[in-house]
C-alpha cells in the first residue's frame, strides 16, 4: 500500500515483505506491477448450486475446521426453503453460500470464499444476491452467527449493515458466538 508523504512514497508492505521506505518512479513501478499476479476476477459468475459443491468448497476455507457434510446440509435444508449459491471464475468454484428457513426467517449458515479469492467483493455479491433472493422470497430479515474468533466475519457483517442481536458463551472467548441480523 503506497501513500504520497512529502514527495515520498510510503510502502507498508510489498510483496508480503515489510519495507520503511520505498521510492519508486516511472518504468520502474510498470516493471514490478507487471510481475505482480493478476488478483482479478474477471469470469465471475453466481449460480444457485447443489450441497455436493458447497461440502467441497467448505473443506477448502482454512478457518473452517471439520466442516459439515453434505448429510448435515440435508438434515438442515431438506423439506425447507433454502438457498445455495456458488461463485464461478469460468468453471472453477471459488465461493459459497448456503442458507435456509429457520424458525419462520431465514438463516444464512454457512459461507465462504477459498483465500486466492478474497479481497475481490464476492463474499458482497454472494451476500447480495442471497438477500435479494430472501427478500423475493418474502422475508423482513437475515439471521446469521459466527464466533469470536472470525473477525473478518463480524467486520463484513457490521460494515454491510448487520447487528448484533446475541451472544451465545461457549468453551473458550475464540468460540463464543455473536448472533446478528440485517432487515431486508
Amino acid at each position: 500500500m503506497f501513500l504520497q508523504n512529502s514527495g515520498r512514497e510510503v510502502c507498508q508492505t510489498f510483496g508480503g515483505l515489510p519495507f520503511r521506505y520505498l521510492r519508486i518512479f516511472g518504468a520502474r513501478i510498470e516493471r514490478i506491477l507487471k510481475k505482480m499476479p493478476d488478483r482479478s476476477a474477471k469470469n465471475i459468475t453466481i449460480v444457485e448450486s447443489d450441497i455436493d459443491t458447497c461440502v467441497r468448497l467448505s473443506q477448502l476455507i482454512p478457518e473452517f475446521v471439520g466442516p459439515p457434510a453434505a448429510g448435515e446440509y440435508h438434515r438442515r435444508m431438506d423439506g425447507v426453503p433454502h438457498l445455495l449459491l456458488v461463485a464461478f471464475d469460468d468453471t472453477r468454484p471459488v465461493g459459497f453460500k448456503a442458507g435456509y428457513q429457520r424458525d419462520g426467517y431465514f438463516y444464512s449458515w454457512m459461507g465462504g470464499i477459498i483465500p486466492e479469492y478474497r479481497q475481490l467483493g464476492l463474499a458482497a455479491a454472494l451476500a447480495k444476491r442471497q438477500e435479494e433472493w430472501a427478500r423475493a422470497a418474502g422475508y423482513d430479515s437475515i439471521t446469521f452467527k459466527t464466533r469470536n474468533q472470525h473477525k473478518a466475519m463480524l467486520i463484513f457483517a457490521l460494515k454491510n449493515g448487520f447487528d448484533i442481536i446475541g451472544f451465545r458463551e461457549k468453551e473458550t472467548i475464540a468460540t463464543n458466538r455473536i448472533l446478528l441480523r440485517k432487515a431486508l
